[in-house]
């Protein structure tokens, strides 16, 4: 097996494990949807096993994704962009980035509602850094409710409990950074 075949096998795992935590999805709740055993799926995101087209498949309709996406694949032909759109918790996250393992970032929507929705603070490893790009966002960090404004931001470690949405029902617009527990973005100024 040559070299670049070798280190595309070899970062199926990480992928796998970085696009299952993205979405919010345990071992368990992946191996119900695939049939797939929850060791095997282990195995697969730690390196102990090779990836196969057999195990590969039902991973990539899981995740709804194209399988090129799972292993890596070079993009051919078309230079467009192609950002495929993530629904969860009636919001919209954008991903802006494909580095598995790694921070990633998205731009994240919050829709406009009619009355305000009652806060359901959730907790995650890892870290979080996000800017509000457009209307008012209502972040709740532990026993802190904020409003934020365009062209503001903040940071907070994800296992604290959290929750996102508009401070005044309008449509908020933002872009996230989020990254591995203990990583957090580093800001300079001149």
């Amino acid at each position: 097996m040559d070299d670049e075949t070798k280190d595309v096998l070899d970062s199926v795992g990480p992928r796998l494990r970085a696009l299952r935590h993205q979405r919010g999805v345990t071992l368990a709740e992946l191996a119900e949807k695939t049939g797939t055993p929850e060791s095997t799926l282990s195995r697969l995101e730690t390196g102990q096993r090779r990836a196969t087209l057999e195990l590969l498949l039902p991973l990539a309709r899981a995740h709804d994704v194209p399988l090129d996406e799972l292993v890596g694949a070079p993009r051919t032909g078309d230079p467009r962009i192609h950002l495929k759109p993530i629904k969860r918790y009636g919001m919209v996250f954008v991903p802006l980035s494909r580095r598995p393992g790694g921070t990633q970032a998205f731009k994240m929507l919050i829709p406009a509602v009619p009355e305000p929705l009652e806060p359901t603070p959730q907790t995650h490893d890892g870290s979080e850094w996000l800017y509000v790009l457009n209307g008012r966002l209502r972040l709740v960090v532990g026993d802190r409710d904020l409003a934020l404004s365009p062209g503001e931001a903040a940071e907070f470690d994800t296992s604290v409990p959290h929750w996102l949405g508009s401070a005044d029902g309008g449509a908020v617009e933002l872009l996230i950074l989020f990254g591995p527990q203990g990583m957090r973005a580093h800001v300079r100024s001149k």
